[in-house]
């Protein structure tokens, strides 16, 4: 206590799905999604419907492969509780206490039914980062000297290193994993779009195949946590459970979407060449293709010569 007052709380506060990371990454994206637009009307028939349709499914694999690196909702969970608000106090406070994991760490929210109670506005969301370059204790040291509420410290210190739980160990090494084969993913989908502007169509859809293998080698690395054993977060009698968010379920299903797209690729090579040729607005003159010479005159004259 300071004075016999309650540490105030000036922090600002985070948002646990987007930050400044994630919103730089959708801008960039749009800004190339808004060039292409202004390109398309130049080009001409049906090859525009084509382009349109590989440019903008390359680009949404592109941005949710980078996108969901900053994201705070692979596994989510909530529970509605009355637990004490702060600690050295007895006044008990009905709110609704979430947990938002992601690759980078873990963000912990906390809102109160209603808002306003205790004479204080109960609407905090923390940030617990777990990265290379961060310290998750020393974020968590840091939350307990600005006088944190109870909830908040009591979900966060379950991630501690210093925590019988080693939950920390089991989330930090899965998501740096994850995060890992994930920027993999992101390289193998720019090689594939690389192959997929050079006659050798097959190899991209390789390449696209590959993309899918380390998205879903991605999920099964952050999955394993669900193998170990968990400390339970419980309030009383309610206990706080997790599953899989947004995040997870968006690669699953971008994952699929680049194994159909690579396996279409590779079966139309080998059954119909020459609409995959047309798809990608690669399909050859017949006199090319098949290298025919073309006609040749010879002047009368030099030949006599023997020239």
């Amino acid at each position: 206590l300071f004075d016999g007052i309650y540490p105030f709380y000036p922090q600002q506060r985070k948002v646990f799905v987007f930050d400044v990371s994630t919103i730089i990454v959708i801008v960039v994206f749009l800004t190339f999604t808004c060039s292409f637009l202004l390109i398309i009307p130049g080009i001409r028939g049906r090859a525009r419907i084509y382009w349109t349709l590989r440019v903008l499914l390359s680009l949404i694999v592109g941005v949710v492969i980078v996108v969901v690196q900053f994201t705070g909702d692979w596994e989510t969970g909530w529970v509605k509780a009355n637990t004490s608000y702060k600690s050295f106090s007895h006044a008990l406070v009905n709110v609704d206490i979430g947990l938002h994991v992601g690759l980078a760490g873990v963000n912990v929210t906390l809102r109160g039914n209603p808002v306003n109670q205790v004479n204080e506005t109960i609407d905090y969301n923390e940030h617990f980062a777990w990265s290379f370059n961060a310290n998750y204790d020393q974020s968590y040291s840091e939350g307990l000297e600005r006088g944190l509420p109870s909830p908040i410290l009591y979900v966060a210190e379950k991630f501690t290193t210093q925590s019988p739980c080693s939950m920390h160990r089991q989330y930090r090494i899965s998501s740096h994993y994850a995060s890992a084969t994930l920027w993999v993913a992101f390289c193998t989908w720019l090689i594939s779009n690389i192959l997929f502007s050079m006659p050798v169509l097959v190899y991209g859809g390789y390449m696209l195949l590959v993309t899918g293998a380390f998205m879903i080698f991605s999920l099964l690395s952050f999955s394993t946590v669900k193998n170990s054993l968990m400390c339970p977060i419980q309030f009383g009698t309610a206990i706080l459970r997790t599953g899989y968010g947004g995040s997870f379920w968006l690669m699953l299903v971008i994952g699929l979407l680049c194994f159909v797209a690579g396996i279409t690729v590779v079966a139309l090579h080998y059954f119909n060449l020459d609409l995959l040729k047309t798809f990608f607005d690669l399909h050859e003159d017949k006199a090319e293709e098949y290298q025919e010479m073309t006609e040749v005159y010879v002047n009368p004259h030099f030949v006599n010569k023997g020239l």
